[in-house]
């Protein structure tokens, strides 16, 4: 399976999916012009990660800004690795956020309370 490498932009989000050892990175600022067209290709890179690759999956999180349609696919996202665990596999979010923004870390903290696997809130 291949990797998944998207470039930071200015609005869009940098993708590091690594299929060889199943970390997952996204850091930077979400408010791309079309979000399905952003977001589409990292959804089906975890869905097909799921039916080809057995094994734990690390998801580290580093985000300055997500504009409301793009944590609406984040949280389509972690709904999928919510799934993914409840099937018997290994997952882990890390989110990462600035000592001083409190929005971003209270944006992990309501996503925390709804998922069942490991998840760490990580101040930086």
């Amino acid at each position: 399976m291949d990797n998944l490498l998207l470039s930071k932009t200015k609005n869009t989000l940098g993708v590091n999916f690594d299929a060889n050892n199943g970390i997952l990175e996204l850091s930077g600022s979400s408010y791309p012009e079309n979000t399905t067209e952003f977001f589409r290709p990292l959804i089906d890179w975890i869905q097909k990660y799921f039916l080809n690759v057995t094994g734990k999956l690390t998801l580290n999180i580093k985000i300055d800004y997500l504009n409301s349609s793009s944590i609406k696919y984040l949280s389509d996202m972690i709904d999928k690795l919510e799934n993914y665990h409840k099937s018997g596999g290994t997952v882990e979010i890390n989110w990462y956020h600035k000592e001083d923004d409190e929005d971003i870390m209270e944006m992990g903290e309501e996503i925390k309370e709804d998922v069942s696997f490991k998840f760490t809130i990580i101040s930086v």
